[in-house]
């Protein structure tokens, strides 16, 4: 990858290996896990990474 990526980790994570997941924006929207920061990353579109936060966080 050619892009400069700044992760930002949920406020979901903690330090004791929980849940944790990333999410950098650029030209799209990257996903990874940040227990292994070499692991695939899902790319999303910005109008798919609106449907994936209203699925997963109802309200939003």
């Amino acid at each position: 990858m050619s892009e400069q990526l700044k992760w930002f980790r949920s406020s979901y994570s903690n330090s004791e290996g929980g849940a944790c997941v990333e999410v950098a924006f650029a030209t799209r929207i990257y996903v990874r896990d940040s227990k292994v920061p070499s692991s695939p990353e899902l790319r999303l579109t910005a109008p798919a990474w609106k449907a994936f936060i209203s699925a997963v966080q109802p309200g939003a």
